[in-house]
This record gives structure tokens, sequence and C-alpha cells, in this order.
């Protein structure tokens, strides 16, 4: 039989990273799921321990499928390849730098999805890892001018205003639920959009464009460590590629989201959130 859910987790080196995010993942309590991990082009050890962490998942109950690319191809390419893999009728695309925060995650993610027939994803809060866990993201909006909003960074995690589920503009592709035949009748992540940056976006306005709606569910809640899969990895121009990547999405979108009433621009000023280092977070607490 096959899982009710995928999980497609890319991974490319920061094979700490990796293995606090899928030791983690084990913890879950809830739907039958199934976990598809590709791999672009690892050097530093990830894939032999891929090898591993698979055994340790099967004796969990949790099949593991790996995919392994000779070099770097780019997110949306990877992400297409797990979306091939997937037998579950729902996908969740995670980065490889989210921990697990409660057992019950997916199952929230996916019964607040499921409650609504023309909603096609759905994204849970994401919290900084060390205390007082404020929020990371919370939903994505866009102004009218097409500035990026990364909603109630910094905020704290019980601010009133982001404990409400809602419809959002787009969600980011740190953690994403997503009915699978949604997804394919949107072709997927676009390859324009490869090595990284505003795929994720793209992909919410397409799914949008054919009818679909976005929900952000604040009940569902996962550690998300920040910028460690891309910021952390040189050989990706991060800046150039946001610049470009969004005019891109600017280009393509405008006719959407100039007349949905997003956020003013100055409320999508980048807050600046010194970031701890990754090695210097301990055990994480877990709840049901």
């Amino acid at each position: 039989m096959n899982p009710d859910i995928t999980l497609v987790i890319l991974t490319h080196n920061k094979a700490d990273c990796t293995r606090r995010c899928m030791g983690s993942l084990l913890q879950t309590d809830g739907p039958a799921w199934e976990l598809v991990v590709v791999d672009n082009g690892s050097t530093d050890g990830t894939r032999a321990w891929l090898e591993t962490f698979r055994d340790e998942a099967a004796r969990a109950g949790v099949e593991v499928s790996l995919i392994f690319n000779d070099g770097n191809i780019g997110c949306s390419t990877a992400r297409n390849q797990g979306l091939a893999r997937a037998r579950g009728r729902l996908v969740a695309f995670l980065d490889n730098d989210v921990a697990l925060r409660q057992r019950s995650w997916l199952r929230r993610l996916r019964d607040a999805l499921d409650a609504q027939a023309d909603a096609v994803m759905i994204g849970p809060k994401l919290v900084y890892p060390y205390p007082p866990h404020a929020i990371q993201c919370a939903g994505a909006a866009v102004s009218p001018s097409g500035r990026i909003q990364f909603m109630g960074r910094g905020e704290p995690r019980d601010e009133p205003l982001f404990n409400s589920p809602r419809e959002v503009q787009c969600l980011i592709s740190a953690c994403c639920l997503a009915r699978k035949d949604a997804l394919e009748g949107a072709g997927g992540f676009d390859e324009a959009f490869n090595p990284v940056e505003y795929e994720d976006l793209d992909l919410c306005y397409k799914l949008r464009a054919q009818g679909g709606r976005i929900l952000y569910e604040p009940s569902a809640e996962l550690y998300h460590f920040e910028s460690v899969t891309t910021a952390g990895t040189p050989s990706l121009p991060n800046t150039y590629l946001i610049v470009k990547h969004g005019l891109l999405f600017k280009r393509r979108w405008r006719h959407m989201f100039e007349t949905e009433n997003g956020p003013p621009d100055e409320e999508t000023c980048w807050r600046r959130i010194e970031p701890v280092p990754f090695d210097s977070i301990g055990d994480l607490p877990l709840l049901d």
C-alpha cells in the first residue's frame, strides 16, 4: 500500500545539518509517510550516511528512497525528481535545515489541508531553534511592487496576529505540503529558477493561477535554522540569484500581485536577526 504522504528533501553537503533534520523526522507521529532524498553531488560523506540512515529509517517503519545526482543540478530540477518518485497523494517539500518541533506536525498540516477542498498547499509556522523560539516565517506575502515579506519574522511565536489559520499569497519551501495532482498539473518547479531562489514562490503563484488556495496553519510548528542550506554554500552567489530571479518572478506574476492588496513596501524590509551558529545549538525541545 502506498503511503499517504511523501516527504522530499534535497541534500548538498551540510552533513551535520542533514543528520539533525532527518533524525528528528523519525519522531513524526501520525499518517503513514515515506521519504525521498535527492542528493545534489555531496562530497562530505553525506551519501554514505544516507545509506546508513535508510536502514535506520526502515527499522522505524519509514521507507527511504535515495536519488544521487553527479553534481548540483539545481533545486527545481532535483525537487521535480523527488516529485516524480513520490507515491503519496500529498507531497511535502522540506529543506535540510529544518528540524522537528512537534511529533504531530504532519497530521496537523494534512488535516487542515484536507478540510478545504479548494486548498492545494499548506505551510506551518517556522520558528527559530533557540530561545525564545521567535517566528522565522508565518507564511509569505508579496507587496504590490513585488517585494517579498516573511510574515511574523522575529515576532514572538505566541503573537495573536500569527496564530490564526489564514490564506496567504505564497509559502517558502523550507516546509510546505501540497496535493500531488495539483503539483503535477502546475508542472512542478520551474527550472528557470535553478540553482535556487524564488522557485518556491513561483510555484505558489502557478498553483494559485490554476484556482488553488494556499494556506498557513499555525498549529503546526517546525524549527528552521534559516539559510544554512543556501547562504552557507560558497558556490551559490545568493545576492545575484535573488536579484536575477526576483526580476523574473516580478515579470511573470506582476499581473497578479499588483492587485492583491499585499503589504506596503515599508513592511517588507528584511528584519536583521543575528544568526546563532549551528554547532552551538544543542538538543531541541520536542512537543506532541
